[in-house]
């Protein structure tokens, strides 16, 4: 895959940085680390991929408005080998890792 999915910045202050994440078919995240404790809403749902460093590669499914978290430091690569757009907002807890 080559095309990027597309980050939408929707806000950011001291303590939460939101954004829209689309996911057009054909495309990944890039490898990244989170900064941030974070929390996922999808908002069209469907299966992504996901890459760890370890070689692992598994099934990612999104269900629309069923939200889940992870912890900052999480690395992958997130990808839609699907024919379908699929979509989350993405909240990150800035104000957490100051704690």
């Amino acid at each position: 895959m080559t095309a990027s999915a597309v980050a939408e910045p929707q806000h950011e202050d001291h303590s939460v940085r939101v954004t829209l994440w689309r996911f057009p078919p054909g495309t990944e995240t890039g490898w990244h680390v989170h900064e941030y404790d974070y929390v996922v809403v999808p908002v069209a749902g469907g299966s992504l991929t996901v890459e760890t460093r370890t070689g692992g590669r598994a099934a990612y499914p999104i269900r629309t408005a069923v939200s889940h978290a992870r912890p900052r430091g999480t690395e992958h690569n997130i990808l839609n080998e699907t024919d379908a757009e699929i979509a989350f907002v993405e909240i990150e807890l800035k104000a957490a890792a100051t704690r």
